[in-house]
């Protein structure tokens, strides 16, 4: 049985009997997107498949560094840690190339932690387009920079300085991926291998930047197939003596690094719901509902969007990555690009999106202010033409400049609390609050040129 053809406990079951495999290795993604997880053993795997296992809830209360939040209410001291249900979803089975004797399954929250479960978050919101008889599609792009580093490296020159894979701006050049081609051909095999594979890789403009484009799919399996991608492209790497990084944006130099989503619906019948031969643009009133409530519910949700501290210096003009809540028919100086095309291919590229993002969390953001849009019946503003950046807006357009407001806007948001529940955004805003106090301990480097000896 080939990995990708397990669809049941019972499957899992056979697989691992079948390659007499010893120990099986899970994981679940945190809040940041961050893949925990841990190796346990057969009896305890199969023991797990039918009734679910434990793992300890602190994955939900800590940041990337580990660092326990102090301002949440599920978890923390007060509630000494305990342990939350997991379930093992067999149909995420996969192969790991350098790991011939386990397989990787992923895991998902249960009980009262599938509240803040990101995977789970995601599901819910499935649930309510598939109630509206909608059934959405999704495709992530990534661009992320591959150095000539290692982990110790990287700490040992406190991040600067840093070494890319390949120097100056060479963007879709045959000359740079054809002298790396070790490392794109490893790329394009994993992606075969863990069932995410690549429509398309190329560099891009900049030192040692890639971008891959992952085949789409059904909305969970291309969240999934995404946050795999992520934390596996960074394991790829490490094992070559590389480092991959997805930060939204590392060098002032440069620009971001982004993480666009294509979106499209289809109805019951599974046929493309987006397009209407009679429309402006070929835009039915459903994709014109749904980009007008991507377009109005931006600004609220953008937290879920633009997670990071590092994610909001990436957000400014000319860099290409929008600042205000724009749409414009194959206009990548706005936020929302509307690309025509055949009924097939007519969908929406969510380009505010950044790399660092949970995919679950952002797809499920953009996924739900379109479907409140559709609800409403929400109108678009008018679409633009040219170059967005040297244009006005009005001010419910503009996006939050910071973390710590887009997180004030997210927990006054009255369509993050319908479609993600109290206890997410409460949980959910805590945590960006967290972050945006944590960067604010420290002193940095702009701060010490600028006032140590003048003022």
């Amino acid at each position: 049985m080939h990995a990708r053809e397990v669809k049941s406990i019972a499957d899992a079951k056979i697989i691992v009997n079948e390659r007499n495999i010893r120990h099986i290795k899970v994981g679940i993604f945190d809040i940041d997107g961050v893949l925990r997880g841990k190796y346990i053993s057969r009896d305890k795997f199969f023991s797990a498949l039918d009734k679910g296992f434990d793992f300890c809830d602190v994955v939900l209360g800590w940041d990337s560094k580990d660092q326990l939040y102090d301002n949440v209410d599920f978890t923390g001291w007060h509630t000494g840690y305990p342990d939350a249900p997991v379930r093992i979803i067999p149909e995420s089975c996969r192969e790991i190339p350098f790991e011939e004797k386990t397989l990787f399954f992923l895991g998902e929250f249960t009980a009262g932690a599938a509240a803040l479960c990101p995977r789970g978050l995601l599901q819910r919101t499935i649930e309510k387009a598939n109630q509206m008889g909608l059934f959405p599609n999704a495709g992530f792009e990534y661009e992320f920079f591959i150095f000539e580093e290692t982990r110790e490296s990287i700490r040992k020159k406190q991040y600067r300085n840093l070494t890319p894979l390949a120097p100056d701006n060479f963007g879709y050049s045959i000359l740079r991926n054809s002298v790396d081609a070790e490392i794109y051909q490893q790329i394009l095999d994993l992606g075969e291998t863990m069932d995410f594979p690549i429509e398309g890789l190329h560099e891009e403009t900049g030192p040692g930047v890639l971008e891959a484009a992952i085949t789409y799919d059904s909305a969970l399996n291309a969240a999934d197939k995404a946050a795999l991608f992520k934390t596996f492209i960074k394991i790829t790497a490490q094992r070559a003596g590389l480092m991959a990084t997805f930060m939204a944006k590392w060098s002032a130099d440069h620009p971001g690094q982004s993480g666009h989503i294509h979106i499209s619906l289809n109805n019951a019948e599974g046929s493309p719901v987006f397009y209407d031969a009679n429309k402006a643009d070929h835009m039915s009133d459903t994709m014109r509902h749904f980009v007008a409530g991507q377009q109005q519910f931006m600004p609220e949700l953008l937290a879920m969007i633009a997670p990071t501290i590092n994610a909001y210096t990436r957000l400014i003009p000319g860099f290409w990555a929008p600042t205000v809540a724009t749409w414009g028919v194959e206009n990548r100086t706005c936020a929302l690009r509307v690309i025509t095309g055949s009924a097939s291919a007519q969908r929406v590229e969510y380009r505010v999106a950044a790399a660092d993002a949970n995919p679950y969390i952002i797809l499920a953001a953009a996924l739900a202010s379109g479907l409140a849009g559709i609800e409403q019946k929400l109108e678009p503003d008018e679409k633009v033409s040219g170059n967005a950046y040297e244009q006005q807006f009005s001010a419910d357009r503009q996006l939050p400049t910071t973390l710590w407001e887009a997180a004030q806007r997210l927990k006054g948001s009255s369509i993050a609390r319908e479609y993600f529940g109290d206890h997410f955004v409460d949980h959910y805003a805590a945590s960006r609050e967290w972050e945006e106090r944590e960067f604010r301990k420290h002193i940095t480097d702009w701060e010490m040129d600028r006032y140590f000896e003048i003022i």
